[in-house]
């Protein structure tokens, strides 16, 4: 195991920790709201501060994406490394109680992630990924599921909460994957989503309007398994644009086929 890997791994684990105990009496954390159905708990603040200082104290030098601090460069100046973190994907969900959130940190190399790490505190499960080397959920290898069609695949989407003028648009495309589809879930924590579709257990993924910390880990997590990411067009830009298009590499073409159509009619309507 890459020794960056590890480290991450730690970091994510210690984070679980935090927030397994601060699970425990929700009713009692402080709440503030970041923007409208975006908010944060000090249980976040806590999870990105044992990630950063565990990240830190092992590459110095790297620098740091963390949804809650932002942008920081590593010591002594800036690096092609950085560390892509969400402490605690699912907010909304941990604060209602609902276990469906996890922690997702990645490593980027000029961009490129390289190494992946989403875990589940919840249920225990740990995925890892190092780019060339494979998907991992607790030690055991994982694969795309083998769905050769749209018609019976299982999908994970989210509403674009941050993108208010694309929900007509999405909403077009949820009907018609509707009625293409075997159904939609929609759990509300996209690394998870993400990690869902790399094990198999979802056949395809989308959504509009995600951060880098949101995908990042997931992306790399499906790629070594055997699947396809892009952003709407195609291309490899997820990370930048925030939309993203995943899924077998059966089910990925028709899949970006039909929200690619459905875009193109939005912008002659």
């Amino acid at each position: 195991m890459h020794p960056a890997l590890n480290i991450a791994i730690k970091a994510a684990r210690r984070a679980g920790q935090i927030i397994n105990r601060a699970s425990n009496d929700v009713d009692l954390l402080k709440v503030t709201s970041k923007q409208p159905n975006d908010f944060v708990t000090e249980v976040d603040k806590a999870a990105e501060a044992v990630i950063i200082e565990t990240l830190r104290e092992a590459y110095p030098g790297y620098g740091i994406l963390a949804e809650e601090s932002g942008q920081s460069a590593g010591q002594g100046g800036d690096s092609e490394y950085e560390w892509i973190i969400d402490p605690l994907d699912g907010t909304t969900n941990f604060i209602h109680g609902l276990p469906q959130y996890a922690v997702s940190i990645a490593l980027a190399k000029a961009g490129v992630v390289e190494q992946a790490v989403i875990f589940d505190p919840n249920r225990n499960e740990l995925f890892t990924a190092t780019r060339g080397a494979g998907a991992f959920l607790n030690e055991r290898r994982i694969r795309v599921s083998k769905r050769l069609k749209l018609a019976g695949a299982l999908l994970g989407t989210g509403f674009p909460y941050r993108e208010f003028d694309k929900i007509d648009t999405y909403m077009e495309i949820f009907k018609e994957l509707t009625m293409k589809t075997a159904g939609m879930r929609r759990p509300g924590a996209a690394s998870l989503d993400l990690a869902n579709v790399a094990c198999g257990r979802y056949d395809g993924f989308w959504e509009f309007g995600l951060a880098p910390w949101d995908i990042a880990a997931g992306s790399l997590l499906i790629s070594e398994a055997g699947g396809l990411v892009s952003d709407l067009r195609g291309d490899n830009k997820y990370l930048e644009t925030g939309n993203l298009v995943a899924g077998t590499p059966k089910v990925f073409a028709p899949l970006l086929k039909l929200i690619e159509g459905k875009l193109a009619e939005s912008v002659r309507g």
